[in-house]
């Protein structure tokens, strides 16, 4: 199998309390319990070789502006080849939509100028029926993440689409019993469909 990932690469996962999931602040080797911590497993085992640096960044309860206050430190310092940000659920009915893109276009726009690295956006997800406050305020901001993917050429997981398509296979207390922390199955899910991805869109690259 061809090395996707260059030696000593690092990806950096960086969000709210889904990206956090109880990892270890004081450890920086500390991925937490979700699907940062499976994806490292499988990328760990499948290019044993890269020797893969992991890092969870994540911390619970962040919005968009959280992010842009401590990315200098927690992102831009750390330089990494390959960076996955998943954030937007916290700004739901507390951030407008207009704000909510103004500033995830100003962290764009300092990843860009900064660092030479691949960007994967996450959708934010909700897992909630139609109609009503939470997913009518929440479709805005996933159509915005769309545009930026789309502005800034970076990769996009569609993880709102993957997790309603798979609503059809079980109902959404097994994804996400809240709507918005995913259960165990959820973080696999995620974990899955991001290795999916990277491994069929960063088949030209190396990282």
């Amino acid at each position: 199998m061809d090395n996707l990932f260059k030696k000593n690469a690092i990806i950096l996962f960086q969000g709210d309390s889904i990206t956090d999931c109880g990892r270890n602040r004081d450890d920086p080797d500390d991925l937490g319990d979700g699907y940062t911590n499976q994806i490292a497993r499988t990328l760990s085992d499948r290019y044993s070789q890269c020797s893969i640096r992991f890092i969870n960044q994540g911390i619970s309860g962040d919005k968009i502006r959280d992010l842009n206050i401590r990315w200098e430190r927690d992102c831009i310092d750390i330089k990494p080849d390959l960076l996955s940000i998943l954030i937007g659920v916290n700004d739901t009915l507390i951030t407008p939509a207009v704000q909510f893109e103004k500033e995830y276009r100003t962290l764009l726009n300092r990843t860009t100028k900064a660092m030479d690295s691949r960007i994967i956006l996450c959708e934010p997800f909700l897992l909630l029926e139609d109609n009503n406050i939470y997913r009518n305020d929440l479709n805005p901001k996933i159509e915005i993440v769309q545009k930026l993917s789309e502005e800034f050429s970076t990769l996009l997981l569609p993880l709102d689409k993957i997790f309603r398509e798979s609503c059809s296979l079980h109902p959404l207390k097994y994804w996400a019993p809240d709507g918005v922390h995913p259960t165990p199955a959820g973080h696999a899910l995620i974990a899955q469909s991001w290795i999916e991805y990277v491994d069929k869109n960063l088949s030209n690259y190396k990282y």
